[in-house]
């Protein structure tokens, strides 16, 4: 089974960065408002940057390192990565 670490931009400019085995199925309900509390709160407009890993265990590695990151850091990763 292959995992997913996406991040999204929300309405107000801020990112919400999560991981997911079914990427499809998980932005589907983010946008229901069934998703994390956080994307409840600040409605998602976008993908801006996803990452495929084969464990579950690296795909929470590195959504552990995304979410450490500042909004600078995480723009930089996003333009340079995509």
């Amino acid at each position: 089974m292959a995992y997913s670490v996406y991040v999204l931009v929300c309405d107000d400019g801020s990112f919400y960065t999560g991981y997911t085995a079914s990427l499809q199925r998980r932005l589907k309900l983010h946008q229901k408002g069934k998703g994390a509390k956080y994307t409840r709160i600040h409605r998602v407009v976008n993908v801006i940057h996803t990452e495929s890993f084969t464990t579950r265990a690296e795909a929470m590695k590195r959504e552990r390192q995304i979410k450490r990151l500042s909004h600078e850091k995480k723009l930089e990763l996003f333009t340079h990565h995509n």
